[in-house]
């Protein structure tokens, strides 16, 4: 495989050589538990919703859990923003793995689920059996997508061709 050039310039920048080696608290190992929290409030609130328009806990009433949309979008922007700076402490090793583009494809895909449901389930006019019916579908699918987000995320670690420029994994 024909590594781009342009990923070991990114690489020997100082804010990627920084994230990679820094030992400051707020290097590579903050922006990997700050990924994980954002992930933690996308797919918790998320899981949470669908498994509720599956018929789990059918005590608790589904309007008001459109509130959590909130949260899980502000679980998002942290999981773009340190999604980004994890690409950019190891951008070879993002770049060049299948698996990478997989993920990306399932977040695009988890994430218009989930715009969906808010529009199409979370209807003020539509009273809790409706909400249901309309939301089976959207919350298997939901659930599907964000399994293969997070499994697709652990393999990163594991399916790499390169670690940094010239480097095999």
């Amino acid at each position: 495989m024909v590594v781009p050039l342009f990923l070991n310039t990114l690489e020997r920048s100082g804010l990627s050589t920084w994230l990679r080696e820094s030992e400051s608290l707020f290097g590579f190992y903050f922006i990997l538990v700050f990924h994980t929290s954002g992930l933690a409030l996308v797919v918790g609130p998320n899981a949470a919703i669908d498994l509720r328009l599956l018929g789990v806990a059918r005590g608790i009433p589904l309007p008001p859990l459109k509130n959590w949309f909130g949260i899980m979008w502000l679980g998002f922007s942290m999981n773009v923003a340190s999604g980004i700076f994890l690409v950019l402490a190891y951008p070879t090793k993002a770049f060049t793995n299948p698996d990478f583009y997989i993920k990306l494809t399932l977040i695009a895909f988890a994430v218009w689920t989930l715009y969906r449901m808010k529009r199409q389930v979370f209807d003020s006019s539509l009273g809790e059996a409706a909400m249901s019916a309309r939301g089976k579908v959207l919350a298997v699918w939901s659930l599907v997508l964000w399994v293969g987000v997070i499994t697709a995320g652990r393999l990163l670690a594991y399916t790499c061709s390169y670690l940094v420029y010239g480097v095999p994994c």
